[in-house]
């Protein structure tokens, strides 16, 4: 795999307006935000963007001074640098002065001390490491009754057999290896059988139409795709691209079969081809992500990021719960947060795995009842199933195991938090915040029992993070309780969109900060809330409206099942605030009368313009409200019903 020369000089702190630019449009090409980036390969060092980071001394309380970058670049980048700045204070904001306009800038860490991150370490090695003395225990298994299952001892046999497989088939370092293969036990297998080959695992959903796989194999230059019956069809024509399936009965013609596959590796015992020593700094996955931009990018992630993200997410998992976690693994593992943050993170804690791959409320709970599964990461369209499908009532729930679920993907509505707590009361519902650029989790209150969880907030900033918030028009971070553009800094923030050197300098700014698209806040106990998306806000007369505001209140209304929220253009406001609302079964209420609803509740630029009814919402696989094809759809007709 080319790696694109995309790396970062430290910068002593400038002019604060010039190197943080607004983050949702393209600077002009002479910004100083993108000319300071050298031009070296990403991978030559353990993390190319944590050496971005300002370099500062350390004077007293929470005060830093700029100083000279190249006298301090080592420091920066040493863990104990990190950890020392890490460890300051409970969430307060770090004044910093610029020599040159001698402006405040507000820097936010966890309160939380910093957590070591193992050098030298590769993913695989860092997952399965103290496998061996949980040899017979389940690590993954299917929720289906008969399904496919694997103990920690099949898991690293066969992550080995694999990773030599690809060996002998001619997969290299760096090379891509496309999985288009729904959520199965053997799925994490595969991933981390890629990852110890030294090859960069690149997950693609199976059911999304054939040119979107084969995009996605092209622009990653995959050498290797593996599939099963799902996608087969789709991929084994996608560029000449060699395919290894997975699955009983016949293995159809041209395809390389896995059990073949791994048999033959069994026979020539060591790799036949000497393997290159894998490297922390190494990429092992290219997940493909709309970032803020909303094309669909390779987001390059090397295994310290991986890493460091599971050290910083899973800081406060005891030794005692060790394999004891049983998690529901329902989210598409071809999602960062599928592979990392349930896979991953529960395979290095020895628990296990109950892989679904499709939703249905009847198999989900039963899965919940029959592996006695405590922890549950599910977006908000499930939650709203349990709460008021009458299916529930078909399944006895008075000894349910779930402690926790988690919703990370979309915002929850506060009538649906509520809802679930009453019927769920023993079952504690998190709210988390990440995202693909910055390796998985971000910020999250799962880590911190000993505080409920704010109702809308997203969590605290987990170690080893710095947090700040920038005003868009003119790159000025800002104190606690202002809203503003979140941006992060760590050594999970990805290496860069791959080939697309310009995407990654609108998205990592010369200091390192991972500017994400999201506006929120923290307040005075630490706790993040997010208001939105940059790109999602709607600009009405001047006016900053944020659909997931007026998406709760729709949701607050008894007769409204679901809804979504966009801005239409409109010649004389800019853009005009519209939704789609589900109306629930049995409900008379008018369009007009929904309306009605929202604008006794909100300041008048909030108020909805135009309201439509429809049959559903429609989502993303991972729960996200897709607002562009609403939009669309709402434009078209519109345009049919003129004409």
């Amino acid at each position: 795999m080319t790696q694109p020369h995309l790396t970062y000089k430290p910068l002593a702190l400038t002019a604060h307006k010039t190197c943080v630019a607004a983050a949702s449009m393209p600077p002009p090409a002479s910004s100083s935000r993108h000319h300071h980036h050298s031009r070296r390969p990403l991978v030559s060092s353990t993390n190319a963007n944590a050496k971005a980071a300002s370099s500062f001394v350390h004077l007293s309380g929470s005060t830093l001074i700029s100083t000279n970058a190249q006298e301090l670049a080592a420091a920066t980048t040493s863990s104990s640098s990190i950890q020392h700045r890490s460890s300051m204070g409970d969430a307060a904001a770090m004044g910093v002065v610029s020599e040159e306009h001698e402006e405040e800038e507000h820097i936010f860490r966890s309160r939380f001390p910093a957590v070591a991150v193992p050098d030298d370490v590769t993913v695989p090695e860092f997952v399965l490491a103290g496998a061996e003395a949980h040899a017979d225990k389940v690590a993954l298994v299917e929720a289906s009754p008969g399904g496919r299952s694997y103990t920690y001892g099949e898991v690293v046999r066969d992550v080995a057999r694999f990773a030599r497989a690809l060996r002998s088939v001619g997969i290299r370092k760096g090379h891509v290896v496309v999985v288009a293969l729904p959520n199965l036990a053997v799925y994490p297998v595969v991933s981390l059988g890629v990852m110890a080959a030294g090859a960069v695992f690149s997950g693609v959903n199976p059911r999304a139409a054939a040119a979107e796989i084969r995009k996605q194999v092209e622009d990653s230059e995959a050498r290797l795709v593996v599939a099963n019956e799902v996608a087969f069809d789709k991929v084994k024509d996608a560029g000449g691209v060699p395919v290894i399936f997975i699955g009983g009965g016949e293995v159809p013609a041209g395809a390389i079969s896995w059990d073949e596959l791994l048999a033959a590796a069994d026979r020539t015992g060591a790799p036949v081809v000497a393997v290159e020593p894998v490297q922390q700094s190494d990429l092992c996955a290219l997940p493909y992500s709309s970032g803020t931009t909303g094309v669909s990018k390779g987001v390059m992630l090397s295994h310290r990021n991986l890493v460091s993200n599971l050290c910083s997410s899973m800081f406060a998992v005891g030794k005692e719960t060790e394999g004891e976690v049983v998690t529901l693994g329902l989210m598409p593992f071809f999602h960062i947060y599928g592979i990392t943050g349930i896979c991953c993170s529960t395979l290095r804690h020895k628990g296990t795995v109950v892989v679904m791959d499709r939703f249905d409320l009847r198999a989900f709970l039963a899965a919940l009842v029959r592996h006695r599964v405590v922890f549950a990461p599910i977006v908000p369209p499930v939650m709203l199933a349990m709460v008021k499908s009458p299916l529930v009532a078909d399944f006895d729930l008075s000894d349910l195991a779930l402690r926790s679920v988690m919703t990370a993907a979309a915002p929850l509505a506060p009538d649906l938090f509520a809802a679930f707590q009453e019927k769920f009361p023993g079952v504690q519902v998190e709210e988390a915040y990440g995202l693909t650029e910055h390796s998985c989790i971000t910020l999250t209150h799962a880590a911190d029992p000993a505080r409920a969880a704010k109702r809308n907030s997203v969590g605290f900033i987990v170690p080893n993070l710095e947090v700040k918030f920038v005003d868009p028009e003119t790159g000025r971070s800002l104190p606690k309780n202002t809203p503003g553009e979140l941006c992060v800094r760590s050594q999970a923030v990805m290496q860069g969109y791959y080939k697309k050197k310009e995407e990654t300098e609108r998205t990592i700014d010369a200091n390192g900060w991972l500017h994400t698209g999201d506006v929120g806040y923290i307040d005075d106990d630490g706790d993040v809330f997010i208001v939105d998306r940059i790109k999602e806000l709607i600009k009405y007369k001047g006016f900053q409206v944020a659909p997931a505001e007026l998406e709760a209140i729709l949701l607050s209304h008894p007769s409204v099942e679901d809804a979504a929220v966009f801005g239409l253009p409109d010649e004389e406001a800019g853009e005009i605030p519209v939704s789609c609302v589900v109306r629930r079964r049995g409900a008379d209420e008018t369009e007009a009368d929904v309306m009605a609803y929202v604008a006794e509740r909100v300041a008048s630029y909030k108020k909805l313009r135009l309201l439509r009814f429809v049959d559903a919402i429609p989502k993303s696989v991972s729960g996200k409200i897709m607002r562009r094809q609403l939009r669309d759809d709402f434009i078209n007709k519109a345009k049919t019903a003129a004409a």
